[in-house]
């Protein structure tokens, strides 16, 4: 895990009751880079920035946007979850997600857990089989309470959510599957908080198009679909 304090200087102080978060994989190496994503910041001012795919080469985003800044990296591989947010926040952190148990199965992924303003979020890169990828957020909602966000790529095709969460996100595609099948692989499954507008920006020099919520705490659940903000 690394974390970076530094200046404030490139957001407005968070308003009350109100999130923006923006998720983007970065693709590793051959992606986006730090100043990608630094425009990002500039251009989408996130009270909130989840990062999966993200390589050591993304630790000088500080440097360029100021900022707090956490990482942890995945076993056997070069790259990691982060978050990054102008403001102050406990140090986040890594709980591992179940596993295959077939052969030849690739390293156990993470989930990054952050406590932010009153909301717990887990920033998530989940594995790409569809009944491993269920079994992995299963036990990350098992794990929080209270109002909660599960963000990210979830590698998930078709409708996921369960145990109160509801898909908030946004229904656009954000990522094409060998140039040629669009699929809406980044979501945001939320139990107690609302979104209030979602977008799906330019993929730019990633394979993943960065995902913006406009959240904010939810007063109560009518059974509809529709929850009311504060």
């Amino acid at each position: 895990m690394t974390t970076i304090p530094a200046s404030s200087a490139v957001h407005p102080p968070l308003a009350p009751g109100r999130l923006r978060v923006v998720s983007w994989n970065l693709l590793r190496r051959v992606g986006a880079a730090a100043e990608d994503v630094a425009r990002l910041v500039h251009a989408s001012r996130p009270d909130l920035l989840l990062l999966q795919e993200a390589t050591e080469e993304i630790m000088t985003l500080p440097s360029l946007v100021g900022g707090y800044f956490f990482r942890h990296p995945m076993q056997q591989r070069i790259y990691g979850l982060a978050a990054w947010s102008p403001h102050p926040f406990p140090a986040s952190t890594a709980i591992r997600l179940p596993a295959s148990i077939l052969p030849g199965r690739v390293p156990p992924r993470l989930a990054q857990i952050i406590n932010f303003h009153g909301i717990t979020i887990a920033n998530v890169h989940l594995s790409h089989g569809q009944f491993l990828n269920r079994y992995q957020l299963r036990h990350i909602m098992e794990q929080m309470e209270g109002p909660s966000a599960i963000i990210g790529d979830f590698n998930a095709v078709g409708p996921v959510g369960f145990q109160g969460f509801r898909d908030i996100g946004p229904r656009k595609r954000t990522h094409r599957a060998g140039k040629i099948v669009a699929l809406r692989l980044d979501r945001c499954i939320a139990r107690g908080v609302a979104c209030s507008a979602s977008e799906v920006l330019d993929k730019g020099p990633s394979d993943h198009h960065p995902m913006v919520l406009d959240m904010c705490m939810a007063e109560a659940d009518t059974g509809s679909g529709i929850v009311a903000a504060f």
